[in-house]
């Protein structure tokens, strides 16, 4: 069993395409290399956490919400993002919260739709994952954007995040912290 992190399908989302100018010429092709690429990272036993914004759509679209949610494999859990209305909330996801605190192997996660300044555990190493920027954020050392947006369109697991955490630059309130510049 593994954990797999995402954000921001937006499964359904014409404009999504030319907001973030995703490579796609249409939204049936982009929710068809979605799936595709999702198939084939995520095992059946896998967990998947969705960071928010899974579908776009009006609430009469429950049955093609239902169809690109059990096209995804693995145990499914959604934070909940600003474009998930109850037809997606009420989808049969293993868990729905706004926020979660898990752990991955060693590593403390806190998990959330937004970009956060600070988080339980941020100074004891804890990393917080979130999407909700596109491509506008990667992140910083101690957070980093799981949005498909930044993974070419692909889910990510610990061990890519947090090479890439390592590569991003230091958040400058946890550099100031660090020199003994805390406010107090």
């Amino acid at each position: 069993m593994a954990n797999w992190y995402s954000a921001d399908l937006h499964f359904g989302h014409h404009r999504i395409i030319e907001f973030c100018k995703r490579p796609f010429a249409s939204t049936g092709e982009m929710n068809a290399a979605l799936i595709a690429n999702f198939q084939a990272c995520v095992g059946h036993d896998d967990d998947l956490w969705i960071l928010g914004d899974f579908a776009f759509g009006r609430a009469e679209d429950t049955a093609q919400f239902e169809s690109w949610f059990h096209s995804l494999p693995g145990r499914k859990h959604l934070i909940i993002g600003n474009h998930d209305d109850e037809a997606v909330i009420s989808l049969p996801w293993a868990s729905t919260e706004y926020m979660a605190e898990i752990q991955d192997g060693d590593q403390s996660l806190v998990l959330c739709h937004y970009p956060m300044i600070t988080w339980n555990g941020a100074r004891r190493g804890a990393l917080q994952l979130f999407g909700h920027v596109h491509d506008q954020w990667p992140g910083s050392r101690n957070s980093v954007n799981v949005g498909v947006d930044q993974w070419q369109f692909r889910p990510v697991q610990i061990t890519d995040i947090a090479k890439r955490a390592a590569k991003l630059p230091v958040n400058k309130h946890w550099q100031d912290v660090e020199h003994g510049n805390e406010l107090s």
